[in-house]
């Protein structure tokens, strides 16, 4: 039996209901009837209030912050799923938490983002549809199958509107280019790279610059940015370098206060981002967030249809 015989059921836990609602929209299906709440003590409580028996089961839950609370809640979600004879349990988790952790780089440390892949699939979890990995490596972690998507042409396609002249990609570290790379290929534009030093997890010094900038527009693309230092940081040898208009590109922005103060007093123009996770209103015309809940919706629809997630990546102007 294919899964498009099936009956698709779209769950949310609390990180993001919003876009949940949105895709739910996109596909033109109601949100599924979920109790989602927490006890007295801070232990989490689901309850499934419709008939899932046999349905094509779609969890919506980034693991942002807070990031314990919300794979806890999205752990519980899949075993009320499972436990209630759901036919197939996929998961969508647009920003996945902890990924960083992907290896040991010193002594005596986790591998914390394998242990989530464990714990996901260890929940019953059939399927992962996801956005932007860290590192995309991390679709190995899991011995299920992983739908990777990328934010790159929902991206493009708010940078062809606004249509920057003489525009350079700029990644803001060595291990970025291939992504900026991606951005310069689909905007047909130059690339160039910044090279910094990091201090500590909070302070980053940026060194120099590798490629011209001078009297160019510039767009600096990253995965996340939590705190801001390094696009802010990137941003400013740029400026110094002579780039005119600077803007950022992100697919997550996990913004802190920090992140907030910081960007304000940047001389980053714009960031462009994402609805992965839940951008505060606070951040103003700063911050330009495009939504990903069409992405995401049609990442579903063919998932449920049995049909290639892999052709999303094609871009369209």
């Amino acid at each position: 039996m294919h899964s498009n015989d099936l009956e698709m059921k779209i769950f949310t836990g609390t990180a993001h209901p919003r876009l949940a609602m949105d895709i739910a929209g996109y596909l033109q299906v109601p949100l599924g009837d979920a109790i989602v709440s927490s006890f007295p003590d801070g232990e989490t409580f689901i309850k499934i209030n419709e008939n899932i028996r046999g349905k094509d089961v779609f969890i919506v839950q980034p693991t942002c912050p807070p990031t314990n609370q919300n794979l806890m809640e999205l752990l519980i979600l899949v075993d009320a799923a499972r436990r209630a004879s759901a036919a197939r349990v996929t998961v969508v988790i647009p920003f996945f938490g902890y990924a960083r952790q992907d290896r040991k780089d010193q002594p005596r440390v986790p591998i914390t983002a394998k242990l989530v892949a464990n714990l996901l699939v260890a929940s019953g979890v059939n399927r992962v549809l996801t956005m932007d990995l860290h590192a995309q490596q991390l679709q190995g972690f899991f011995d299920i199958p992983v739908d990777h998507l990328y934010a790159l042409p929902v991206l493009s396609r708010y940078l062809w509107a606004i249509s920057l002249e003489n525009l350079v990609v700029v990644s803001p570290d060595v291990g970025g280019v291939k992504m900026a790379s991606a951005y310069a290929q689909a905007l047909g534009t130059g690339l160039a790279i910044v090279v910094k030093r990091r201090h500590s997890a909070t302070e980053v010094e940026a060194l120099y610059v590798i490629g011209e900038v001078h009297g160019k527009n510039v767009l600096i693309v990253d995965d996340l940015t939590e705190t801001a230092g390094t696009l802010t940081g990137a941003a400013k040898i740029l400026h110094q370098h002579g780039a005119k208009d600077i803007y950022a590109g992100v697919s997550h922005a996990v913004l802190t206060n920090h992140a907030m103060d910081r960007l304000k007093s940047s001389e980053i123009k714009q960031l462009i981002t994402t609805n992965s996770v839940p951008v505060p209103a606070e951040a103003g015309d700063r911050v330009k967030v495009l939504s990903i809940a069409e992405l995401l919706g049609e990442g579903i629809r063919r998932i449920h249809a049995d049909e290639s997630v892999s052709s999303l990546f094609e871009l369209k102007k």
